[in-house]
């Protein structure tokens, strides 16, 4: 089959398309046709080894510990290992497979669910990372209907899931982006917007029962100042920082902080369940969220995808054909 393989870390020039064995389903898992795989951060980080972190954490000292990249799936059931009981060949599904990035890929059972009926394959891929740890996120931070809850980086990947999925909680949403994203996150059904080009939310003027970070560089006390006095800060990811820690130093800091202020700050460490997805499904089906693409390339052009994501901030989320 081919599939995109790196056999070192690096830019996106290590990204190499090849010829490779197609995987075997083991007894719990599934072999999936891989009709689409999306392109989310995390994809960046592993091709780069960056931060150094990661390394240390399991993903391969020196090369990554899995050679094809790609994590976010979704496809059609080729195959299913002996113990596997939720799907046969056929289904339809998405969800997360190691080495998405490419004809076929296995997953264990417990990672995938049935694709919403409603969207297509591309729609479909680019949900359960961003999907899920927004999700996660709000939930982490006990949304309820009312609260007023602040998206930090509206338009991106996990972003645009989270004022979708924070609306169908019955909050209300301020959504935080640049100028020229304003119209893309109003689109998604925020109630209000800040351009953070043009205004502080950190001001200490406007106050947020719920704050989700997914934007990574402010400081604990730049947000705690947005919090109302016992609000709720969830830190989603760690961009920016050094190469080590990466921006992780920030949401180490934020459970010892946490401790001694009467507000709540966490960090997120998102897991990958088919339970959320399947949660996802019917809010998609719903008519709740909606899936938004910004670019689709084909799979011999995964090195662009992932340089698009790495430059542009995108408008939602970034998928590739297979």
């Amino acid at each position: 089959m081919k599939a995109i393989v790196q056999d070192e870390y690096g830019s996106a020039d290590v990204l190499k398309m090849m010829d490779i064995e197609v995987p075997v389903a083991g007894d719990d898992d599934v072999l999936v046709r891989v009709h689409s795989a999306g392109v989310e951060i995390g994809v960046w980080h592993v091709m780069a080894g960056k931060p150094y972190l990661l390394r240390i954490m399991g993903f391969g000292l020196r090369k990554p510990r899995v050679a094809v990249r790609g994590r976010d799936v979704a496809g059609v059931v080729e195959a299913v290992g002996k113990n596997v009981t939720r799907f046969q060949p056929g289904d339809e599904v998405f969800g997360t497979a190691d080495g998405s990035f490419a004809e076929y890929a296995s997953a264990p059972e417990a990672r995938l669910a049935p694709k919403p009926g409603n969207v297509t394959f591309e729609q479909a891929a680019v949900v359960p990372i961003s999907g899920g740890t927004a999700l996660q996120g709000l939930r982490k931070g006990n949304i309820r209907p009312g609260q007023k809850v602040l998206i930090v980086g509206a338009s991106g990947g996990v972003g645009s899931f989270a004022v979708q999925i924070a609306k169908a909680f019955g909050a209300e949403v301020t959504g935080v982006s640049s100028t020229e994203k304003m119209d893309f996150v109003r689109s998604l059904g925020a109630d209000d917007l800040i351009d953070y080009t043009r205004e502080n939310f950190a001001d200490g003027t406007r106050h947020w029962d719920l704050i989700l970070d997914t934007g990574g560089r402010r400081s604990l006390s730049d947000l705690r100042r947005a919090l109302t006095p016992k609000g709720t800060l969830v830190i989603v990811g760690g961009e920016g920082g050094g190469n080590w820690l990466g921006g992780f130093d920030r949401n180490l800091r934020s459970g010892l902080v946490s401790m001694f202020v009467p507000q709540r700050l966490m960090m997120l460490a998102s897991k990958e369940l088919g339970e959320d997805f399947d949660a996802l499904r019917e809010l998609i089906e719903a008519g709740k969220v909606t899936p938004v693409i910004d670019r689709t390339y084909p799979l011999s052009e995964a090195p662009e995808a992932i340089r698009h994501l790495e430059e542009g901030h995108p408008r939602g989320k970034v998928v590739i054909t297979v």
